[in-house]
């Protein structure tokens, strides 16, 4: 890896104020050494809390404890580590107890709700022992220090687990090797989806080895779900779920559409059953949106919710489907007709998983991406208008470092609008209905072709009759509706279809999801990043918006 390489990239992804990455663990984990050894590879401030009081109180930590007590000690402690999230913006490492305190806890939460990095270091217990007791500055490992340090192993790892949002396993590894594993994660985004169920979508080039960490060590059993064409991807996280020990049971969905019905669904939970499934085991969702779908539907149903991560391995189920927690099955009368809202523990969109795949399913996702540019965070437009031509040629099996970039980012931004829209409104009784902009029509689009047509492709299509209904209505103005035009298929995305007649389109769109009882809904924009609902537009407005969307 070479250092500045390292260190450019890393300060083009800054998001937050405060330190680049905040490192905790047990004594004896490496917080110290492979914390300098980040701070020295990407030239940023080291701090390590303990040095920093000694230096701030002109005396050991062993003589604080003796003098003042640990309780006068945590607070010293508390107060300087509270500073430091505000104003070090380098590598800050705490003692092992630090976030053992309420207050010390409470400020690392907001740290992290607000984009920062807490980085847990885990080891091999007995590796990290022999480490710290060979410290002579662990007052708290006096007397019978092996008893000690495995008593506060056991108390403190829950916690540790709880704040990070990375794990990262230095087990019998080099401090470089362990500062190169933080590195990579530390190049990795996050965003943070709040509300009453918070969890963590994570971005980047090999974040499949954080869903040990988003699972924890309580399932014995994980139900792998996954599609057959993604069968190089669920090959390695079966391994690495092995390598981890838990019993793994292998379950392979029909692709697309036609893995998402009820009778899939019911097949797996018939597997569950056989294997013995408890309200202790997880489901691991792998592969596009409709297997995340069908993956987070059957953990919200099994025994009436059990845990699981989404692993999406398409742009478009790693920017929608995968965040949100809305899971479900079709059902011939519609799509996603039939579901619950269900939160996952977390998200692992793997940049790498892209890789594998075709360019018509890459370009379908950016229907998802453009969306979200349109009804909130104008930015994706202008970043999809600057790299279109590489965008629609895009040869995913040969991805350079800049357009990973790009694609991370427009990811992460994507991402982004749906938190914020899924973390007041889980169960889209409002703002989270913004989400559908052109998708009442697209539902009916995939109805009528039978699902022969690609979700992305139908959203750019019902963006544009969208637009084109908003325009006839005097909400947007030409220019506006020839925008979408011009983003759309300049990124190789539809805007026309002349499939299916008005009176069948207007009946499916009836029974979309927005609708409430006889009212038709839709979601128009009144400016660009401005969407408002639209309740009972005028019959012959509907029709002429659907007339302008025919070829020509």
């Amino acid at each position: 890896m070479n250092e500045s390489n390292v260190d450019d990239s890393f300060k083009s992804k800054r998001r937050h104020r405060g330190p680049r990455v905040v490192i905790i663990g047990m004594p004896g984990a490496g917080k110290t050494r492979i914390g300098k050894e980040v701070s020295h590879l990407l030239k940023l401030p080291f701090m390590d809390s303990d040095v920093a009081i000694e230096r701030q109180e002109g005396t050991s930590i062993p003589a604080i404890f003796e003098d003042l007590g640990e309780d006068e000690f945590r607070g010293i402690e508390c107060d300087l580590i509270v500073n430091a999230l505000l104003d070090h913006e380098g590598i800050l490492s705490l003692g092992g107890g630090a976030p053992m305190q309420r207050r010390t806890r409470q400020a690392l939460e907001r740290y992290r709700d607000n984009g920062g990095l807490i980085a847990y270091l885990d080891a091999d217990p007995e590796e990290m022992m022999e480490r710290a007791l060979r410290s002579q500055n662990r007052p708290l490992l006096s007397g019978d220090a092996r008893g000690t340090w495995l008593r506060l192993y056991d108390e403190r790892r829950p916690v540790f687990e709880q704040l990070a949002n990375i794990v990262i396993s230095t087990h019998r590894a080099a401090p470089s090797v362990g500062a190169h594993k933080l590195i990579n994660a530390m190049q990795e985004r996050i965003v943070h989806v709040s509300g009453t169920d918070p969890y963590d979508v994570l971005i980047g080039d090999g974040v499949l080895e954080h869903v040990h960490a988003l699972l924890g060590s309580t399932p014995v059993r994980v139900a792998l779900i996954h599609t057959a064409p993604v069968q190089r991807h669920s090959d390695a996280a079966r391994a690495q779920l092995r390598t981890w020990g838990y019993q793994v049971l292998d379950i392979s969905i029909p692709d697309a559409e036609a893995g998402k019905t009820v009778q899939v669904a019911n097949g797996i939970w018939k597997r569950l059953a056989d294997e013995g499934f408890t309200r202790s085991d997880a489901v691991v969702g792998l592969g596009g949106g409709a297997a995340t779908d069908v993956a987070g539907f059957v953990a919200a149903t099994w025994m009436r919710g059990i845990a699981y991560v989404n692993c999406p391995t398409s742009l478009l189920a790693m920017v929608d489907a995968s965040t949100g927690g809305k899971t479900g099955v079709n059902i011939p009368e519609g799509k996603n007709l039939v579901g619950s809202f269900y939160t996952p523990l977390g998200v692992v969109a793997d940049t790498r998983f892209l890789s594998t795949l075709p360019n018509d399913i890459f370009i379908e996702g950016l229907g998802e991406v453009v969306k979200s540019g349109f009804i909130m965070d104008t930015h994706i437009l202008d970043i999809v208008e600057d790299h279109a031509d590489e965008l629609r040629t895009l040869d995913c099996a040969n991805i350079t470092p800049q357009m990973h970039d790009v694609i991370a980012e427009l990811i992460e931004r994507t991402v982004s609008v749906k938190s914020k829209h899924v973390s007041t409104d889980l169960k889209e009784s409002g703002m989270r209905e913004f989400l559908n902009y052109g998708h009442t029509l697209a539902h009916a689009i995939e109805q009528i072709e039978h699902f022969r047509w690609r979700h992305g492709q139908a959203v750019a299509v019902g963006m544009v009759y969208a637009a084109e209904l908003a325009n006839i209505l005097g909400y947007i103005d030409d220019r506006t509706v020839e925008l979408h035009r011009s983003i759309l298929s300049s990124v190789g995305l539809k805007t026309h279809w002349d499939g299916g007649d008005f009176t069948s389109v207007l009946a499916l769109m009836h029974r979309d999801k927005k609708a409430r009882g006889n009212t038709l809904r839709f979601v128009i924009l009144d400016r660009i990043g401005h969407p408002i609902h639209l309740d009972n537009p005028p019959e012959s407005a509907v029709r002429e918006a659907f007339e302008r969307i025919r070829s020509n």
